[in-house]
C-alpha cells in the first residue's frame, strides 16, 4: 500500500451517462469528491446532486466540451474553487465514430481524435500542480479493445483508442518522476446508451457479441467503474503504464 490521500477530489469526463456516470458514483462510494464533467450541464448537475445526496460526499457538475481546451482550463479552474486541489482524473468523455473507410471524413476525424485522444493530454498538463501536491495521484483513460482488434466498421474509434494506450505509456514515463500514475481500462462490449444505439440499429448485433464473449453477456458499466475505483486508489500504487482489458473474455476468444 502507498500512503497517498485516497479522499481527494476526482475530475470524471463524460461522467454524466454509461461508464462515466458509473465511475462516477463508484468513486463517490468511495468518499472522494468528484467532479462530474459532460457536455449536458443538465444530466452533469442531475447526476452531481443525487451522488452528493447518495453518498454525501462533495461534487460538482460542470457543463464542458472537452474539444474546447479553453473550456476545459475555465473548467477546471471552476471545478477546483469548488472542490479542492485534485488527486485523480478519469477521462471517459468518448465517441463512437462509427463508419468504414469509404465514410471517413476529415471532419469525423478531427471529431473523433479530439474527443477521445486529444483532450487527454492538455487536461493532464493543467491538473498537474493539484496531480503533484496531492500523494498518491492517478489517471485512468478509458480505451477499448477495439485498440487491439480489427473493426471495420470503426477505424477513427479504434485509432483514437490505440492512440491513447501509447500516450498512456509515455505520460507514465513523464508523469513517474512526480509519482503520479497513470493507466488505461479497456472495456469490450459493454450495455451503455452508445453500445444500445448500435444494438437497436443492427439486428443480431447483441447476440453477435454474447455468443464471442466467453462470459455469454455483455458487461455493465459498473465492472468498469470497480476496475477504475481500484486503479485510482492506493491499492495500485505499484500500477503505472498499464492495459487493464475488461471485457468478459473477447479479447482471446475464438468463439
Amino acid at each position: 500500500m502507498g500512503n497517498g490521500d485516497t479522499a481527494t477530489p476526482v475530475i470524471v469526463t463524460g461522467g454524466a451517462s454509461g461508464i462515466g456516470k458509473a465511475c462516477a458514483r463508484a468513486l463517490a462510494q468511495a468518499g472522494r469528491p468528484v467532479a462530474v464533467w459532460d457536455l449536458d450541464a443538465g444530466a452533469a448537475n442531475s447526476v452531481a446532486k443525487d451522488i452528493a445526496t447518495e453518498f454525501g460526499v462533495a461534487t460538482a457538475g460542470v457543463a464542458v466540451d472537452v474539444r474546447d481546451l479553453a473550456a476545459m482550463a475555465a473548467a477546471t479552474a471552476a471545478s477546483r474553487s469548488e472542490l479542492g486541489a485534485f488527486g485523480g482524473m478519469l477521462h471517459a468523455a468518448g465517441v463512437d465514430g462509427v463508419g468504414p473507410l469509404e465514410q471517413l471524413t476529415p471532419e469525423l476525424w478531427a471529431a473523433v481524435m479530439d474527443v477521445n485522444l486529444r483532450a487527454l493530454p492538455f487536461l493532464v498538463q493543467q491538473l498537474l500542480p493539484d496531480l503533484k501536491s496531492n500523494a498518491g495521484s492517478a489517471i485512468v483513460g478509458i480505451a477499448s479493445i477495439n485498440a487491439t482488434l480489427g473493426n471495420a466498421g470503426n477505424p477513427t474509434y479504434s485509432a483514437s483508442k490505440s492512440g491513447l494506450l501509447g500516450l498512456i505509456r509515455a505520460l507514465a514515463d513523464d508523469l513517474a518522476q512526480h509519482d503520479i500514475r497513470i493507466n488505461a481500462i479497456s472495456p469490450g462490449q459493454i450495455d451503455t446508451p452508445m453500445l444500445q444505439k448500435s444494438m437497436s440499429e443492427i439486428e443480431g448485433l447483441r447476440q453477435s457479441f454474447e455468443k464471442r464473449i466467453f462470459l455469454g453477456r455483455l458487461g455493465h458499466p459498473e465492472e468498469i467503474a470497480s476496475a477504475a475505483r481500484f486503479l485510482l486508489s492506493d491499492e495500485a500504487s505499484y500500477i503505472t503504464g498499464q492495459e487493464l482489458i475488461v471485457d468478459g473474455g473477447n479479447v482471446p476468444s475464438q468463439r
